[in-house]
């Protein structure tokens, strides 16, 4: 298949797809929400995170034009989405992560969970977190057990997430400005709340992104985290929640095409990631939910497909 017509495939996925649409277009616009994001990890974490930054989208580049180079496809780096993805996995990385574990990540998610399965539109998990999950599962010391605080040198060996599951952690107003504001260690694009929504409604206002599997995931992190008790808010606030939710369940490729599909993609990541932070061995899951509800899209396509012609038979047929 020609790049040009898996880039129309991939592109018809869009909620709001028209003829004038181009890959660079939407590739550029998701990195433009993208840069509050950037910037603010840069002022919180200092050259580090940049660094981070700027081997992950390297190495993705790299990887990319390699990968297309030896096996004899067009080389489509230019198109932006192998910066997108590096863009993406850097901010899901804590900005104390080694750069050679950068490079393997950014590797593996182009290469392995991209390039493999077909390249852009073709393949069946999001790129930086499948990166991200192979950087945790094999280095999970580096990925998860230290924190570096905002402005400082010191490192924290706990997030809330983590004090929320043992329930040593009481949140109190102040505390919800801060991860709302998003002054707090973390990974570096996930801190600040208020740049998050921003984004989210930029991209909304943009027409590249759907509302639904976000506010679904969304809604039943918050609705399942009240019924059992818990801090709902808090729930919201911390963690990658909301940086999932806009980034990551909105891909076009990983995720339903239909409206419907779009709901239940939403509720399974908000329903597992509640699951793994309430019950499981992890703090966080909205990695493991989105990865595994991915690995569920096309079922989904098919059970919430419209059956075109299907009405007109049947009325043919009564005829």
């Amino acid at each position: 298949m020609a790049e040009s017509d898996k880039n129309e495939i991939y592109l018809s996925s869009s909620p709001h797809f028209t003829s004038g649409t181009t890959t660079e277009t939407l590739m550029f616009t998701v990195l433009v929400a993208l840069l509050p994001e950037c910037v603010y990890g840069v002022m919180l974490y200092g050259i580090r995170a940049l660094l981070v930054l700027l081997v992950s989208v390297a190495s993705a580049v790299v990887a990319e034009a390699v990968f297309q180079k030896l096996s004899r496809q067009t080389v489509t780096v230019c198109n932006l989405s192998a910066a997108v993805t590096g863009v993406l996995l850097a901010l899901v990385l804590p900005p104390t992560a080694p750069f050679w574990q950068i490079v393997l990540g950014a590797v593996f998610g182009i290469v392995i969970a991209k390039g493999l399965f077909g390249g852009i539109g073709a393949n069946v998990y999001n790129p930086a977190l499948a990166g991200r999950a192979f950087l945790f599962v094999s280095f999970p010391a580096a990925m998860g057990s230290a924190w570096l605080k905002p402005a400082a040198d010191a490192v924290s060996s706990a997030t809330v997430l983590s004090s929320v599951k043992d329930g040593s952690f009481i949140a109190d107003a102040s505390d919800y400005l801060t991860y709302f504001l998003g002054n707090r260690a973390g990974c570096i694009g996930e801190s600040s709340i208020l740049l998050i929504l921003i984004s989210f409604v930029f991209l909304l206002a943009t027409k590249i992104i759907d509302w639904r599997a976000p506010l679904a995931m969304v809604a039943t992190v918050a609705a399942a985290t009240a019924l059992s008790g818990g801090d709902a808010l808090m729930a919201v606030l911390s963690g990658g929640l909301m940086f999932g939710a806009t980034f990551m369940v909105t891909d076009y490729a990983t995720t339903p095409v239909t409206k419907q599909g779009r709901l239940v993609f939403g509720f399974g990541c908000g329903i597992i990631t509640f699951l793994i932070r309430k019950f499981g061995g992890y703090p966080e899951g909205v990695m493991f939910s989105i990865l595994f509800m991915n690995s569920l899209t096309a079922f989904l396509n098919n059970l919430t497909g419209r059956k075109y012609g299907y009405k007109k038979a049947r009325k043919a047929e009564a005829k």
